[in-house]
């Protein structure tokens, strides 16, 4: 099929008036979004359009007002049409990062952050991080606990106001009082005054919480179900909010539409979520045998995020560390347990999503966690599906991302080599595509 015959078939017809005028609405509205009236032909050597399935050689993956119209055989040409030439590279749908914080991280961030620094200043530093992470291949993410910011970052995003990926936001945790995702660290006036509108204490103030979150502006509903390394106290890693909570914040999500994801590190506080209906854990460090069948059983998603777990074990080591003593505590003994608890959950089938944590890691450095996915067992294959067709349905956009099908966004990345052979090669993206608009290489 030649480009001229593609544009006057009815596949053309019916995608390109009908299913690719769709999509837009899950992130804005379309007046609000770029229009791209030109055709751009993408010549690839190697396209992987569902990752899992057949690898296509010598194909053109076909884009039309932001969105993939279809990938046909050979290297279609028209004088009319945008042509990258990627003859040498090995295209792949957009990655996806299921857990990030793009607020801040250690490096550009201080815990006094809270209290020092403007609106302005967390959500410039939040764009930046964003467009960090978008030169880094992940075109979409789901930002799992920050400020208000980050709902501005994402409308700014969608308006074309400022380069990043896709995000889907739960912005402030639900936590108990003293819990993590509650402050901690400074003297009680400031602390009141630091208090999160979404920290809970008891069913009916846990069930408030969660309406205030979707008032906010919330996707998914985000809880710290047990303790965490990072909050500067010594209650460590159990469960923190109560089984009749937790069954509280999931009814009170369902009932407004919104799923609910657990940060999790003991198995206690893992199979209490599980139990009460999370969509999926966060971390799960400490689960074992029986917590895998738990997550079968609820057919739950288990984001693992070893890159964080690696980053605060390398912290807790170092012998100028600035971690707390409480952090330090807590890092020695989560780090060297989420290698482990990976290789445990692909073993035991857990369905596992692509997430890191960054903003403990650093932004960018989001492909590292691809290596440790395949040290725990899982092929580059199946890590990257894990960060594409499993992900887009987990924070629940698999409607128009994930896949390089007609009639979603034009969201893909190219590389030199074949990351089916070597997963490192996902490190040094060499072009990244969103919307139909190139923001890295040709």
């Amino acid at each position: 099929m030649t480009y001229r015959t593609l544009l006057s078939s009815a596949l053309y017809t019916s995608l390109a008036i009908g299913a690719l005028g769709v999509a837009f609405s899950a992130f804005a509205d379309e007046d609000t979004m770029e229009s791209h009236e030109d055709f751009t032909l993408i010549h690839a050597g190697h396209v992987m359009t569902v990752p899992g399935e057949r690898v296509l050689s010598d194909h053109t993956i076909i884009i039309h007002d932001g969105k993939i119209v279809g990938v046909e055989p050979g290297f279609l040409e028209d004088d009319d049409a945008t042509i990258i030439n990627g003859e040498d590279m090995f295209f792949l749908p957009g990655l996806i990062d299921s857990h990030v914080h793009l607020r801040g991280d250690r490096d550009s961030g201080k815990p006094d952050d809270a209290v020092r620094l403007e609106s302005g200043d967390v959500a410039l530093q939040a764009a930046a991080h964003a467009r960090t992470t978008l030169l880094a291949g992940f075109t979409a993410v789901q930002d799992v606990g920050g400020p208000k910011e980050i709902f501005a970052l994402r409308r700014a995003i969608n308006k074309g106001l400022v380069p990043g990926p896709h995000i889907r936001a739960a912005g402030s945790s639900i936590a108990a009082t003293g819990g993590h995702g509650d402050f901690h660290g400074f003297k009680d006036d400031i602390l009141k005054m630091m208090k999160s509108e979404t920290v809970c204490d008891g069913v009916a103030d846990c069930r408030r919480a969660v309406r205030q979150a979707v008032k906010n502006g919330a996707d998914v509903i985000k809880i710290t179900a047990t303790g965490g390394v990072m909050s500067d106290t010594n209650a460590g890693t159990g469960q923190q909010l109560m089984d009749d909570e937790l069954e509280a914040i999931v009814e009170a999500a369902a009932s407004m539409g919104r799923k609910v994801t657990a940060h999790a590190h003991d198995k206690g506080g893992i199979e209490a979520a599980l139990r009460a209906g999370v969509s999926s854990i966060e971390h799960g460090s400490f689960m074992d045998a029986e917590t895998t069948r738990l997550f079968k059983k609820y057919d739950a998603v288990l984001v693992p995020t070893v890159l964080a777990g690696k980053t605060v074990e390398a912290w807790a080591a170092d012998p100028e560390t600035t971690l707390s003593a409480n952090s330090v505590k807590k890092a020695r003994d989560v780090g060297p347990a989420m290698q482990d608890m990976a290789r445990l959950a692909f073993e035991n089938g857990v369905t596992i999503a692509f997430g890191t944590d960054s903003g403990v890691s650093k932004h960018g450095q989001n492909a590292k966690e691809f290596q440790y996915m395949v040290a725990a067992g899982m092929s580059e294959t199946e890590a990257i599906r894990s960060a594409t067709v499993v992900a887009s349905k987990h924070i629940q956009l698999d409607d128009v991302i994930g896949t390089l099908e007609a009639g979603k966004f034009a969201d893909l990345i190219g590389v030199d080599g074949d990351p089916r052979k070597d997963i490192s090669e996902l490190m040094d993206v060499d072009f990244v595509m969103k919307g139909g608009v190139v923001y890295k290489g040709q």
